[in-house]
Formats: C-alpha cells, structure tokens, sequence
C-alpha cells in the first residue's frame, strides 16, 4: 500500500496541521478522527487494514486529517466564543487549505471529495458536507451526534448555528441552492442500538427528518442492539458502506 505523510503549516489555525494518505488513487476520502484523537486514529484501530481492499484496488484514496477537538469541542475550561471560533478556523484549514492539496495529491481537480468519520469524526463529515456540498459529493457518518448545543451548552451564536448540522437544516428553506445539491450526493447515516448509542440515535432521527423534509434522500440505517458505540461496529460497518458508495 502506498502510504505518504505530510506536516504542513495552516495559516488558519496559526499551528502545524498533520495528515497522512493511504493510496494511490480512486475517490478521495477525507477521514477526521473520533473525539481529541489525532490523523493516526484510523490506522490505529485497524481501520485502513480492514478497507485495504477498496484502496489497494485504486476505488479510493484515503486522507487522514488531524483535529483541534481538544481546543473546540472538549475545552470547556475556554470561553465558548473561543472554542467556536476556532472550530471555524478549523472548518476554513479544510476547505481551503487541505482540500487543495487533496485534489492536489490525488490528480483530479473536478471530482467531488466524499468525507466520512466515526462518533465526533461522523459529527464533523455531516458538518463540512452539509457546509460545503459544492466540494464534498458523498458522506459516510457513522454513530454521530449532530447538533452544538451537545458540546457547547448555554450558548449560541451565529458560528453555534453554522456548526450544527441539525439547526442548519431544519431553518433551510426547500428552494436553497444546496438543497440540489444535496439531492446529487450519496449520503449515508448509521448508528447502532448498543451501548452509548442513545444520543447518536436521538440525532440521527432528528436529522433523518430534516432531510426527510428536504427530500433528500438519504441512507439511514439502524443497527441492532449488539451493536455498540464502539470501534468493533465501525470496522464493519465502514466496508458494508463503502461497497454501496463506490459501487
């Protein structure tokens, strides 16, 4: 397997932003990791050994990104006007700082980019696809929480609004842009009925309405109550999902 690692200053978040690729070519996917956890995350737990079929075949192209959960969404020893504010600056390192040099790496500079995660790495694909359908095509977003107001209570503000994919679309009207657009990606949810789950179920729901509202049509699946908030659904999960996306 073709693995590449990079180390590259963002301007954004004034910081070094780490990520590493996996592949040499196919549908690039970015992948942001679970909660405070780092670009390795995935690789860590088997994750990329359990897809090495689709990116040893070329039918995609993983980009392991690095995270700043630990100054946004865990620091709640932070005025929540900092914490939020640099979840944005984080939202502008993506897409306008590594989603070109994704395209760059990868060689196509007209194909959509799909992003997916797992609990806060499934919270931050649905935000940056739904904040950005223009860029990003397709979203796999497994056991997420969906809405602010979880990570930062008692508090709101315009960038709370932007970051919260339930309140974003639940005020969308049906004639915006990016409702269309919305329509021509792949979209797929799943969470299980397990341990530590409940939270994710009760989003998803939620979420599953909003887009039920748009009609947009989207994959939602519920999964059983063997099936935990845990890496050991996620590693099945992931290729069950990625057969039907890359089909």
């Amino acid at each position: 397997m073709r693995i590449e690692y990079y180390k590259e200053y963002s301007r954004h978040l004034r910081r070094d932003m780490e990520f590493k690729v996996f592949g040499y070519a196919g549908k690039p996917c970015i992948t942001f990791p679970c909660q405070d956890k780092r670009f390795f995350d995935y690789e860590d737990h088997g994750m990329i050994d359990r897809i090495r079929s689709f990116i040893d075949s070329g039918k995609i192209q993983v980009f392991c990104c690095d995270s700043v959960d630990i100054d946004t969404w865990s620091a709640k020893w932070k005025y929540p006007w900092d914490r939020i504010g640099y979840q944005e600056a984080y939202f502008y390192y993506v897409t306008e700082e590594l989603v070109p040099r994704v395209l760059e790496i990868n060689g196509s500079k007209d194909t959509g980019i799909l992003v997916y995660g797992c609990s806060m790495g499934a919270y931050h694909a649905m935000n940056f696809f739904l904040r950005r359908p223009d860029v990003f095509d397709g979203v796999l977003a497994l056991s997420g929480i969906y809405h602010c107001g979880y990570f930062i209570e008692n508090f709101s503000n315009e960038l709370t609004f932007l970051n919260s994919p339930i309140d974003s679309l639940r005020y969308m009207k049906e004639d915006h842009r990016y409702v269309e657009l919305y329509k021509k990606a792949v979209i797929c949810v799943c969470v299980g009925g397990g341990s530590w789950e409940e939270q994710c179920i009760i989003d998803s729901k939620d979420l599953e309405k909003e887009f039920l509202r748009l009609s947009v049509p989207v994959r939602f699946e519920y999964w059983g109550m063997d099936i935990p908030h845990d890496w050991c659904s996620w590693l099945e999960q992931t290729p069950y999902f990625l057969n039907y996306i890359l089909k």
